[in-house]
């Protein structure tokens, strides 16, 4: 098995209405996460750490500031090597409509494929958070002769109606395909766990072009690779699943599909742990993304009354934090939080600034937003929802020209706010 022969597919190009208003402006996988991070460069960094260097994104949605991503922070390869990252958008090649499926997007750049050569294609979705070793799945695909390999991962079986699952016989060939199923089989000796495709597939080139020319023929599919493709193939028998071997290095899999406001705010969270459930501080499996270039964080003042702090929290790069306290918190780049503010388990986008007294709590604040002077936010449910958006977790999503409530200073706060500015 040689990197060389093979291709990589990241669709990206995905709404994600569920993560509205996150995604109004920007695609699902140019969401920030984690501080720094984007969640496509989550999926890139698999593929860099797994020698893969050959690397296709088909985009569609909003791509401007993930497109401009991609080219600031990953032109990490070697065009001279015969090694790219390069964005595929919709060229209508062999159509009038934009991609209508996940099947759709890869068929529609067919003539981009074709002309790499590959033996080997790997189609990953670009929006999921997990480490992945991808050479090892080809390993598997190669040594058991397959032409179709999917990943796979057990999960609880009342979860199991979000996945398409999985059924295998004792030497991991795929017997049975079903999507989304509203009552999931159990696997064979665990009666509470079902197995789950984790939309990470390997094809033969060959395999895959056969299989996307008749799909497209098709007019009643929906060209999608969960409903169509992979049903379609498992009758040849020479389909397999991969069980999913976790990078991260911890005792339970992680693998996440964050595709709620709700999912997406407990994910971040977790980093703030002390032990969380995904590491980003493994050196021997780095995670990259694009660093503008910022001064380290800063905290200032060290009163009693007015003190600049972070407990439990994730503060990136350019973060100024003056005389207030971050508790359980993530501060993406460039953040201002001016004193006497109280931020608690929230997340700040890039450039947000956070006028004085204000008061965050269970907040999402979209990028380059100034909360002003004495905003609350995450403290009255009926006015967070009359003015924002608000999860069925009572998350707060604070998105660009939205006004949040101005509460009361009290005279104490007011007081320590005229002694700060008489001491300079």
């Amino acid at each position: 098995m040689k990197p060389e022969d093979v291709l990589v597919i990241v669709l990206a190009g995905g709404v994600g209405e569920r993560l509205a208003p996150l995604t109004r402006d920007r695609a699902k996988p140019a969401v920030y996460f984690g501080g720094p991070y984007r969640i496509i460069d989550f999926v890139l960094s698999n593929c860099i750490n797994s020698g893969l260097r050959r690397v296709f994104i088909a985009t569609q949605y909003k791509s401007l500031s993930l497109n401009r991503h991609v080219r600031q922070g990953w032109s990490v390869v070697s065009e001279e090597l015969g090694e790219f990252i390069e964005i595929l958008p919709p060229q209508k090649r062999v159509g009038e409509h934009w991609y209508q499926g996940t099947a759709d997007a890869v068929y529609q750049n067919l003539y981009s494929i074709i002309r790499e050569e590959p033996r080997y294609v790997v189609i990953l979705a670009g929006d999921h958070v997990y480490k992945m070793d991808y050479l090892k799945m080809l390993r598997f695909h190669a040594e058991r002769d397959a032409a179709v390999t999917l990943a796979a991962i057990e999960v609880p079986v009342d979860e199991g109606r979000r996945f398409g699952i999985v059924a295998v016989d004792e030497t991991d060939r795929v017997t049975g395909f079903a999507e989304k199923p509203a009552d999931p089989p159990a696997m064979r000796g665990q009666p509470h766990l079902t197995l789950a495709s984790m939309g990470i597939y390997v094809f033969n080139s060959e395999t895959l072009i056969r299989a996307l020319d008749a799909d497209a023929a098709d007019p009643q599919s929906q060209h999608d690779f969960g409903r169509n493709i992979i049903p379609s193939l498992i009758a040849d028998g020479r389909m397999y699943a991969y069980a999913f071997y976790d990078e991260n290095k911890k005792a339970a899999k992680y693998w996440r599909d964050i595709g709620t406001l709700d999912a997406y705010f407990d994910a971040n969270m977790d980093l703030c742990r002390v032990n969380p459930e995904f590491n980003l501080y493994d050196p021997e499996w780095p995670l990259r993304t694009y660093m503008p270039p910022a001064p380290p964080a800063k905290f200032v003042f060290g009163e009693a009354w007015r003190r600049g702090e972070a407990i439990d929290s994730l503060i990136s790069h350019g973060c100024i934090v003056s005389g207030s306290q971050i508790v359980g918190s993530i501060l993406c780049p460039n953040v201002r939080v001016h004193s006497f503010c109280q931020i608690e388990a929230s997340i700040l986008m890039p450039g947000v600034r956070v006028g004085r007294h204000a008061r965050l709590r269970r907040a999402i604040v979209d990028r380059d937003v100034h909360i002003p002077r004495g905003a609350q936010i995450g403290y009255d449910a009926d006015e967070d929802r009359r003015r924002h958006t608000v999860s069925e977790g009572g998350v707060v999503v604070v998105a660009p020209g939205e006004e949040p409530l101005i509460g009361p200073i009290d005279d104490e706060a007011l007081r320590l706010e005229a002694e700060a500015d008489r001491r300079g």
